[in-house]
């Protein structure tokens, strides 16, 4: 008998352990299922910071943006209009546009530079002097000095830079050339030169989408990227349309 009630015994103990050991896994459980909705509520709440920033960012780009337009009546709304057009187009090309609005500032502050072209050279009817030009040609570079210690634009410095870069190396102000251009200014190369040859100018009708598109072909190799133009003739006119209808 001693036998069997030592056995009980046993029994007993390693049934009061187990119980132990389920409740003390039922407070880790809670435990963990607290921990869990902690880190959910802090997600939640980091991805709300993170929307308003980004959304305070945005609203302070297109207020440069707007500034920078304002000066100039004819190209009312090119930067959103090049914007729109070069996302659709990196879409296609398969830039990563989504994962990078440093992209989409970019193509809205490319020309920021031109507040320090005087006047009287942003606006000559005429053509321009040799030594006029190369005041326009710092624009890029004076974009760029502007925006170099904003955080925030990150990447946007790259279009802001070279977006007057050329595939051949005949661009500026860097002469940069091939892959050596930012891919994001490659892309961004094509979609302003789409907005301006469809777009109104007090010295000439603005070209259909048909016409613009036989003319930006031509420059695959020289002025353009050959990819990049290759993802344009994916681009669909209607896409395009659309984007111009849209913005106005």
């Amino acid at each position: 008998m001693p036998a069997e009630q030592e056995l009980r015994q046993r029994i007993g103990a390693l049934e009061a352990e187990l119980a132990q050991r389920v409740d003390d896994a039922g407070d880790q459980d809670r435990q963990l299922q607290r921990y869990a909705a902690d880190l959910r509520e802090t997600f939640l709440a980091e991805r709300r910071r993170s929307q308003e920033l980004h959304r305070s960012y945005m609203l302070t780009v297109r207020a440069l943006a707007s500034a920078v337009e304002a000066r100039d009546a004819y190209t009312g709304r090119h930067a959103e209009r090049v914007a729109a057009y070069g996302l659709a187009l990196g879409e296609v090309y398969g830039l990563q546009v989504a994962d990078e609005p440093q992209t989409e500032f970019g193509f809205l502050l490319h020309d920021i530079g031109k507040v320090a072209v005087p006047d009287a050279i942003l606006f000559k009817p005429g053509p321009l002097t040799m030594t006029e030009r190369l005041v326009m040609q710092q624009h890029p570079v004076t974009g760029w000095e502007i925006v170099r210690d904003i955080d925030f634009l990150g990447a946007a410095r790259d279009v802001i830079r070279s977006h007057h870069e050329r595939w051949d190396g005949d661009g500026y102000p860097d002469g940069t050339a091939g892959p050596q251009t930012p891919v994001s200014a490659r892309v961004f190369a094509v979609a302003d030169t789409l907005d301006a040859l469809t777009t109104q100018r007090p010295y000439r009708a603005p070209s259909t989408i048909a016409q613009a598109r036989e003319i930006i072909d031509e420059g695959a190799g020289t002025h353009f990227d050959p990819d990049v133009i290759a993802a344009f003739r994916e681009l669909p006119d209607t896409r395009i349309e659309q984007i111009r209808t849209a913005i106005g």
